[in-house]
């Protein structure tokens, strides 16, 4: 064998040797952030694209409605059988307006706004009033509800710099009017309990803090998770004749124990399942046991506006597939399982008990 011929040889056995390496280190040296198998197992699947029903999405957000095409939003939401959108970010004033303007002369009976309180100023004389009647007139011009923030009790601070508790007594007249004017109030308090936890390896959420650390708070900030949970149902419980659905099912998705425990303590209050649906979908048998008993109190909701996460909320409510995957790694690192809801119960969770809560909507969108 000539030397060019042992020169080559070498090259190849060089280069094939390179390429393994580079496999090796793509394979194995990655991070658990990194780590994303696909699934090997091999079980029914019954994919949905399309709710069973036409449904309420009682959670959604459309920031640019004064003056946005809505065209768009209108052809994704008939692609998911979206019969209606309540945009909370409605705000107040002439915002509110123009965003009902936009409806009315667009996609009448789509979509419907609530409005939102601005805490700027909470403490001066007058405050308190001058909200009540800022909502009375949103109601007027439009809108269905009132939408809070979790800014309440987390972020928004009275004139002396002071964090003001969801149950402070100053806002007793704005819950007392939203009663009196027969809208809800749809209302977003804290976070997962686990944002207050510690970071270490026993954190459920360490994945999502880890990928997004501003999400972590220390065990006091701005109070305890408990606390400002708390401040919400002393709320609830202190203004009966006012409907209130809490978001995200309060954050107790994760212990429907208690949050059943909650819901008979608090007839005036409801849930909705935006933002976690994978909580149910890993407790599939208990979840649809809780579902049955407060089907009039489950309400379909998203939250954000991304159209191609609604099939998940579809499959895990409707089907009872086993071991499919979630839309986002770092909310929910484990597989799904379908519910397999009733008819009965899915009809009230996507659109009967919306319909019910929220005052004017156009029930001839939806089925008997």
């Amino acid at each position: 064998m000539n030397f060019k011929k042992i020169l080559s040889l070498l090259i190849l056995f060089i280069s094939i040797n390179t390429v393994l390496a580079q496999e090796v280190i793509e394979t194995d040296d990655i991070s658990f952030e990194e780590y994303n198998p696909i699934s090997t197992l091999v079980v029914p699947e019954h994919k949905v694209i399309k709710a069973k029903f036409p449904f309420i999405d009682v959670h959604g957000h459309q920031y640019r409605m004064p003056e946005q095409d809505l065209t768009s939003v209108i052809n994704a939401m008939d692609t998911l059988n979206m019969g209606i959108m309540v945009n909370l970010s409605g705000r107040s004033g002439e915002l509110l307006q123009r965003s009902v303007k936009n409806i009315a002369d667009n996609f009448p009976n789509r979509f419907v706004v609530f409005a939102n309180i601005d805490f700027n100023g909470f403490g001066n004389e007058n405050w308190t009033e001058n909200a009540v009647k800022q909502l009375v007139i949103d109601v007027k011009n439009g809108a269905k509800g009132l939408k809070i923030y979790k800014s309440l009790g987390m972020r928004n601070l009275d004139i002396e710099g002071k964090r003001i508790t969801i149950d402070d007594i100053r806002l007793d007249p704005i819950w007392e009017k939203c009663g009196e004017l027969g809208i809800p109030v749809l209302i977003h308090a804290a976070d997962p309990k686990p944002f207050w936890d510690k970071f270490n390896r026993y954190n459920e959420r360490w994945l999502e803090l880890k990928t997004h650390p501003r999400r972590k708070r220390d065990s006091d900030n701005p109070a305890p998770w408990e606390q400002i949970i708390e401040e919400q149902h002393k709320m609830f419980k202190k203004h009966p004749k006012t409907n209130f659905i809490n978001a995200h099912m309060g954050w107790y998705a994760n212990d429907l124990g208690k949050l059943g425990q909650l819901l008979d303590e608090i007839p005036n209050m409801n849930v909705g399942i935006g933002a976690i649906i994978a909580e149910l979908g890993r407790q599939p048998r208990f979840a649809k046991k809780f579902f049955e008993k407060y089907q009039d109190r489950i309400l379909f909701g998203k939250d954000s506006w991304k159209p191609e996460e609604f099939p998940t909320y579809f499959r895990v409510l409707e089907t009872d597939d086993e071991y499919f995957p979630y839309h986002k790694k770092y909310h929910a690192f484990w597989a799904m399982y379908g519910l397999d809801l009733s008819d009965e119960v899915l009809k009230k969770v996507y659109y009967k008990n919306a319909l019910r809560l929220i005052p004017g909507l156009d029930s001839s969108l939806f089925p008997n």
